[in-house]
C-alpha cells in the first residue's frame, strides 16, 4: 500500500495518520495548542521550511482542524486556530508529550509542564473510563470489531 492510500483503509487509525500523521504536521498541532497563531511564529518555533508549513496549514484547515481568522487592520493577514475538531487532538498530543517526558526525556528534563487551572497541580492527564472513572491502561482495554 502506498501512504497517499492510507486515508481510504477501514481503519480509524490509518484514517488519522492520513490527515496528522507526519512530523511536520504534529509541531504545528505542538505550537496551535501552546497558543501560536501567526505563520511567522509557527515557522519560527518550527523551524518548517515556508513552504512546507504553508502546505501542511492549508491541509489543516481544509481538514477542519485550524481556521484561519483575520487580525489586525490588513485583511491579507490571517492567524491559525484550532476548532473543536482540533481541540479534540489535545489527548493525542498530551499522550505523545507524556510518552516523550518517560522515554526521551533531554538531559535537563521534560521542556513543557502541564499544570491542572483548577487546582494548580502538575500533572499528566490520565485515561479513565467514563463509566466507573478507574483509569486505564492498554492492558485494560478490549478491542473488538463494530457490528456496523
Amino acid at each position: 500500500m502506498r501512504w497517499t492510500d492510507i486515508g481510504d483503509e477501514q481503519c480509524s487509525i490509518a484514517r488519522t495518520l492520513s490527515v496528522i500523521g507526519d512530523r511536520w504536521t504534529m509541531l504545528v498541532l505542538r505550537e496551535a495548542f501552546l497558543r501560536t497563531r501567526r505563520f511567522d511564529d509557527f515557522q519560527r518555533r518550527t523551524g518548517a521550511p515556508r513552504p512546507l508549513l504553508a502546505d501542511r496549514l492549508k491541509r489543516l484547515v481544509a481538514e477542519g482542524i485550524l481556521e484561519r481568522q483575520p487580525y489586525g487592520s490588513r485583511s491579507d493577514r490571517f492567524e491559525y486556530r484550532l476548532t473543536e475538531k482540533g481541540v479534540d487532538l489535545y489527548p493525542v498530543i498530551v499522550s505523545l508529550l507524556t510518552w516523550g517526558d518517560r522515554w526521551m526525556p533531554g538531559e535537563s528534563g521534560p521542556p513543557i509542564e502541564l499544570q491542572h487551572k483548577a487546582c494548580g497541580r502538575s500533572m499528566h492527564p490520565e485515561l479513565a473510563c467514563p463509566e466507573c472513572g478507574e483509569w486505564v491502561g492498554a492492558r485494560d482495554m478490549l478491542a473488538t470489531a463494530s457490528d456496523r
